[in-house]
């Protein structure tokens, strides 16, 4: 079977990795999930720098991994190749040799592995620097590099550690462009490790989201971020998400507290969230009165300008629920002063129904 296909188990100083996931051949899977996760480890088990304690993992239906037969192919045996935040260039060695040693390391002859390299410095757009070592080459022409490095030894699966994560502004858009055109010119299997929503949504065909080393959400990367079920994909698409379970006027959090809002594809008592733009949150100094069906007290947590908007970000006050911790309402600087917002102050938000969204979600 080609792709990758993973189940594995670990468990290291009281955190556990468990999951199930395939990557088909040629495709690309984004991985997300707040720090501690598990997204590192699941890098480590992939390369082969972690032993699980229990598992199987397969790329290109080769076994690299079988914990029932004691079965473990070496990082250097694996075929997978990395890109990393940071090039990780040999010093010594020019562009040409550093995209070279791949290959000439499989056993490629010299002229063949030189060619081969020539091709994909061509590939990525610095063909003309072939010459020159790493200390010559800007941050993003390093980036550059090492994709190159990284896709010489044409490898099984790609690992993609937040790539363009060291990059400064300006390279970042056209290095994203570049690792979209090359891994889907090449049907490149690939997974993603990410913080950015941008990133997932042009790179990656799918996604999933990892909390405490399991999957607590996946599927096509336009649809987890445009409805998302988890906390943390609610935050990176910039979404407000309340938990809890789906009834007849939308969503019943855990205290009792009933948000009202459009159910989209889920039967009355299953697990659900509720999710909403902060642009759609009204915020008040006194509760208000009308139209609005959802409206719930907070404390202004921090103020997180954003050019012509404000974020107004919540935190729980004394005694009322705890979901509310983490909501965002995006208001004019205007609106900031004419309330005279500071953090601690005690305010309301609202939201109407009509742009509320319930989604099931897993668990």
């Amino acid at each position: 079977m080609s792709g990758v296909e993973l189940a594995v188990r670990l468990d290291r100083d009281g955190f556990a990795l468990d999951l199930e996931l395939s990557v088909a051949d040629g495709e690309v899977l984004a991985v997300l999930g707040p720090n501690g996760a598990g997204k590192s480890t699941l890098l480590g088990v992939l390369s082969g720098l972690l032993r699980p304690d229990h598992g199987r993992l397969t790329v290109d239906g080769r076994t690299l991994l079988d914990t029932r037969t004691g079965e473990f192919v070496p990082p250097f045996r694996r075929g997978v190749g990395l890109l990393a935040q940071e090039p990780l260039l040999f010093p010594h060695l020019s562009a040409l040799a550093n995209v070279a040693f791949g290959p000439r390391a499989q056993g490629v002859p010299r002229a063949e592995a030189d060619e081969r390299a020539r091709a994909l410095l061509a590939a990525v757009g610095v063909e003309q620097l072939a010459g020159r070592r790493p200390a010559q080459l800007s941050g993003g022409q390093q980036q550059r590099v090492a994709l190159a490095r990284a896709l010489a030894p044409r490898p099984g699966l790609l690992l993609l550690d937040e790539p363009l994560a060291a990059l400064d502004v300006d390279a970042t858009p056209a290095m994203r462009s570049l690792l979209r055109r090359v891994i889907a010119d090449g049907g490149q299997t690939a997974l993603l490790v990410t913080h950015d929503a941008l990133d997932a949504l042009v790179l990656a065909d799918r996604v999933v989201v990892l909390e405490a080393g399991g999957i607590v959400e996946q599927g096509p990367a336009r649809e987890v971020l445009a409805r998302p079920r988890s906390a943390f994909s609610a935050r990176i698409a910039g979404l407000d998400l309340v938990p809890g379970t789906a009834d007849g006027a939308g969503l019943r959090t855990a205290d009792g507290v009933e948000l009202h809002g459009q159910a989209i594809e889920v039967a009355i008592g299953e697990p659900a969230v509720a999710v909403f733009p902060p642009a759609a949150v009204s915020v008040h100094a006194l509760r208000p009165e009308g139209s609005p069906r959802n409206v719930f007290r907070v404390r202004v947590a921090a103020l997180e300008p954003r050019g012509d908007t404000v974020r107004l970000r919540a935190g729980a006050v004394d005694g009322g629920p705890d979901w509310v911790d983490g909501l965002a309402a995006d208001v004019t600087p205007a609106a900031v002063a004419e309330l005279g917002v500071e953090p601690g102050h005690e305010l309301w938000f609202a939201v109407k129904a009509a742009e509320v969204a319930v989604h099931g979600r897993l668990g």
